[in-house]
């Protein structure tokens, strides 16, 4: 199956369980670990843990079984890794302090050599 599909499935899973603020960043060119990374809010940790559920679930349904799950048990941040798109599931205050899509949106300049 093609990211762009898997991509979808994460998108569409987080959106049916009304997931706040998903945000999709390409992260290729910038890391070798994944092309896409998934932030998405719950409002409690009940929440959070339905949708990273939603989201393993519906991957699997397409037979993109997913390589790790972390985070379910407390429910503040999970963590569902499909191999080309990671999606972060959060609660607001632990996106908040993580500002993971300022990280991943950051662009990284070269440093520059000391003048001699």
């Amino acid at each position: 199956m093609q990211t762009e599909q898997i991509l979808a499935i994460a998108i569409k899973a987080l959106d049916e369980g009304k997931a706040i603020d998903v945000r999709v960043i390409d992260v290729r060119g910038k890391t070798s670990i994944a092309d896409y990374m998934v932030i998405a809010s719950g409002t409690s940790d009940r929440h959070v843990k339905s949708l990273a559920s939603r989201v393993v679930e519906d991957a699997r349904h397409a037979g993109v079984p997913p390589l790790g799950v972390e985070g379910e048990i407390t429910g503040e941040w999970v963590l569902v890794d499909l191999v080309d798109v990671i999606v972060h599931v959060m609660q607001p205050r632990v996106r908040e302090f993580y500002q993971l899509e300022k990280f991943w949106q950051a662009d990284y300049a070269e440093p520059k050599a000391a003048s001699a």
